[in-house]
């Protein structure tokens, strides 16, 4: 299917928003502090914080260039604000109120008349009419001046940036790092927003995609200072339907507690309350939208936040760190009180997803044991140890041979963590009658092929169906890096050890870590989502929203009916002799100076040919057989193959093919797929042309010069190892191959009476290009 990565809007659907409109205010603070934003009317909007320091900081923010949503439904960059007002109603709790030393204030960034950068401080309280916690406040940009007290500082509004509102404890201490004497919560309330003026207005983006039977992922840690509303408009209005994979996260839906002198995860699995809020409206707004949830639970979670006992550990004690930055860690499956924090955690969503009228979907999100860059299995957590007797066997690189003894732990730690997945869907179906549970496996870690035993621990046989409702695949790593050959063996490994049907199975497809990358990744993406529609896959899923907008990645749906096979695979039925004219033809621009040189640019990369075979018919009954053949053909409506008699072969022109004829490509260690070329002209500088109908028996195909048996032939000319080839190594074929065409006119004159004159009648052919 067709895709298409936006760049900017031109032309597409457009509308007007407010600006300020709730939907589009972001929230933003250090950890571990917590804050979420959501709407609650057309015109109001929400603000919930919870803080644990002195000196932590909430901002309510608004940004004059959309810098998250997708091209497509973005709202325009306008950073004049001049002769615009805005309004508001402002109610708060808790936080501190409109008066006080270090009450809501407006910091605006941009520039001043003179094109200088400048911050003004805009106290809230200036513009206020009311009480401190429940206010009126007008700011009328064109005269807002910054400072404690006024008259103060003009602000320049005809170039602003970004500003945002500052929320803060009552006991709040700039710069500080104390911890409050306890856990603060907080609210604002931001209804009646109107903007008027000048620059009230601002259009945005209100395209809305056909539904192309895609659907999306996101996730809280990606999301959490957006609106849930923001989040569920971009999905439905780029074609998304059905459901969401919606990852919790691990950094910010935990409600923390002092503990040791550190800031921990609850051991009851609370929520934080800004968490509860978002989720809620998230999973409302999903179902207004006709979107169902699948709440995605992972044994990963914010290593700052988890109790030291809960971590996996290798061999030497080190606990397992993923490579984000801050790192997470993974929690022990081994350890009770860290898999009944993982279980509490998850009811709660069930219990939000219940109040929702959601139906319970949960996914468990890659529960694995971890294993480092160097190979070290993390198995060794005091729990762990104690579950696998005391002292397990050791070891130290899962890329180094294995003893039977260190076999049989992986496959001990195997079970362990099936128990503790069947446990947790235990927990989740208990509490909700009807509830599914899937379970999300990432091949190209659980089948690496350097550690070919650690499959043992992390894709256990207590997977195997029906331990779960769904199984979901992803293979993003091997998918971008064009790792064609393990993918393919991945789904056949997992297929035959966890017997899920095809029908059970969903796949994800994705991410694309670095824009950089954007081209050529989403293209791989997108043909992966394909592989899986034709492999049965029903429900794909696109990994991840961020990235889909930041790249304005947008899946193009089929227009219409089917089309009509375009390609008929049969031979002309006549063999083409000498009397047969064949015609290849490039296409040049030519230009000459006034000197009278000449400027040569070729358009095309290969030639098309273009055959005349009338010649070549003899009698009366191959005239008639030729008839038949063009009305089968529907005319020039449908291609068919021809063998030119000059030039059919791999091996020269005419020659008898040898496995060496052709260089098809160069192993890289990761792709393992080829197309066929044959190579005209000189080494250094070839004319390659495609060959996409290869006679299939006569194909053979060499790496380094050994002959190889290990691939399959696909649609045009479609090489597919098993195996990809290694890196520098030659791939090379040989074959026979017929040429793609179709009748050039919609008639071909015949006249009997030339015919039995001697003249031959003429029947023009023209190769066809790009024919799969």
């Amino acid at each position: 299917m067709a895709f298409w990565l936006v760049r900017d809007r031109n032309a597409q659907e457009s509308s007007f928003i407010q600006r300020f409109d709730p939907r589009f205010w972001t929230v933003n603070f250090p950890r571990p502090a917590m804050a979420s934003v959501i709407t609650t009317s057309a015109d109001s909007l929400q603000v919930d914080v919870e803080l644990h320091h002195e000196g932590e900081l909430v901002g309510l923010i608004w940004d004059s260039v959309d810098s998250l949503d997708h091209p497509l439904l973005a709202y325009q960059t306008n950073r004049d604000y001049s002769n615009t007002t805005l309004s508001f109603r402002w109610q708060s709790e808790g936080i501190i109120p409109l008066n006080g030393v270090n009450g809501p204030t407006l910091t605006i960034e941009g520039r001043d008349a003179a094109g200088a950068a400048k911050t003004w401080f805009v106290r809230l309280w200036n513009y206020a009419t009311g009480s401190p916690s429940d206010a009126e406040i007008t700011l009328p940009f064109s005269n807002l001046e910054g400072g404690f007290t006024l008259p103060g500082d003009p602000v320049h509004p005809a170039d602003i940036d970004r500003m945002f509102i500052s929320l803060v404890a009552p006991d709040y201490v700039a710069g500080s790092a104390a911890p409050l004497s306890q856990r603060f919560n907080g609210r604002v309330t931001m209804s009646q927003i109107v903007a008027d003026g000048r620059h009230g207005m601002l259009e945005i983006g209100d395209v809305r995609m056909p539904e192309h039977g895609e659907r999306l992922a996101t996730a809280y840690d990606d999301g959490y200072d957006q609106t849930p509303e923001r989040l569920i408009r971009g999905a439905v209005g780029l074609g998304y339907r059905e459901d969401l994979v919606h990852y919790v996260g691990m950094s910010h839906f935990m409600r923390l507690l002092q503990q040791a002198g550190s800031l921990l995860a609850v051991p009851s699995g609370e929520l934080c309350q800004p968490a509860i809020e978002w989720h809620r409206n998230f999973f409302e707004t999903a179902k207004a939208n006709d979107l169902e949830v699948i709440a995605s639970i992972s044994y990963e979670l914010f290593d700052a936040f988890c109790p030291e006992a809960w971590k996996q550990r290798t061999v030497s004690g080190a606990q397992a760190l993923t490579g984000w930055v801050p790192p997470s860690t993974l929690l022990s499956p081994a350890n009770t009180d860290a898999m009944a924090w993982l279980s509490a955690s998850a009811l709660a969503f069930v219990q939000l997803l219940e109040q929702a009228g959601q139906p319970v979907r949960a996914q468990i999100g890659e529960p694995w044991w971890w294993t480092t860059s160097d190979g070290e299995i993390c198995l060794y957590d005091d729990a762990a140890r104690a579950a696998f007797g005391g002292s397990p066997p050791e070891i130290a690189d899962m890329r180094q041979p294995l003893t039977q003894a260190e076999i049989d732990l992986l496959d001990l730690a195997g079970a362990l963590l099936a128990q503790s997945t069947a446990d947790l869907t235990a927990d989740i179906k208990a509490s909700s009658a009807g509830a599914e549970v899937l379970l999300l496996a990432f091949t190209p870690t659980i089948l690496d092929p350097q550690m070919p035993e650690l499959f043992r621990a992390n894709l256990p046989v207590g997977w195997a169906s029906p331990a779960f409702d769904r199984l979901q695949v992803e293979d993003y790593d091997w998918l971008t890096g064009g790792a064609d050959a393990l993918r393919r063996a991945a789904y056949d490994f997992v297929n035959a050890r966890l017997q899920y049907p095809i029908a059970s199975q969903d796949y994800l497809a994705g991410f694309v870590l670095d824009p950089a990358d954007a081209e050529l990744f989403w293209a791989r993406i997108d043909a992966g989502l394909d592989e899986a529609a034709e492999r049965g896959v029903t429900r794909r899923y696109v990994w991840a929203q961020p990235q889909v907008n930041r790249d304005g990645y947008t899946r193009l749906p089929s227009i219409g009916e089917p089309p009509m096979d375009a390609f008929d695979d049969v031979l002309y039925p006549f063999p083409l002799g000498r009397t047969t004219a064949v015609a290849p033809e490039f296409s040049t621009s030519i230009s000459v100076t006034a000197s009278g040189h000449e400027r040569r640019n070729s358009l095309w990369s290969d030639a098309r040919i273009h055959f005349d075979v009338g010649p070549g018919i003899r009698s009366e009954d191959e005239l008639s057989e030729l008839i038949a053949f063009f009305r089968a053909r529907r005319g020039p409506a449908k291609g068919f193959r021809i063998s030119d008699p000059f030039d059919h072969s791999s091996n020269g022109m005419t020659g008898t093919p040898t496995m060496l004829d052709q260089l098809i490509g160069i192993g890289d260690g990761q792709s393992a797929d080829f197309r066929l070329v044959k190579s005209y002209g000189a080494v250094s500088d070839p004319q390659e042309r495609p060959i996409t109908r290869p006679r299939a028996e006569t194909l053979v195909i060499s790496v380094d010069g050994a002959e190889v048996l290990d691939w399959t032939l696909g649609g045009a000319g479609l090489v597919s190892f098993a195996q990809a080839p290694d890196t520098g190594a030659e791939i090379r074929a040989g074959f026979l191959f017929d040429v793609p065409v179709r009748f050039a006119e919609d008639r071909i004159d015949i006249s009997a009476v030339n015919f039995e004159a001697g003249e031959a009648p003429s029947v023009p052919l023209i190769e066809l290009r790009g024919e799969l």
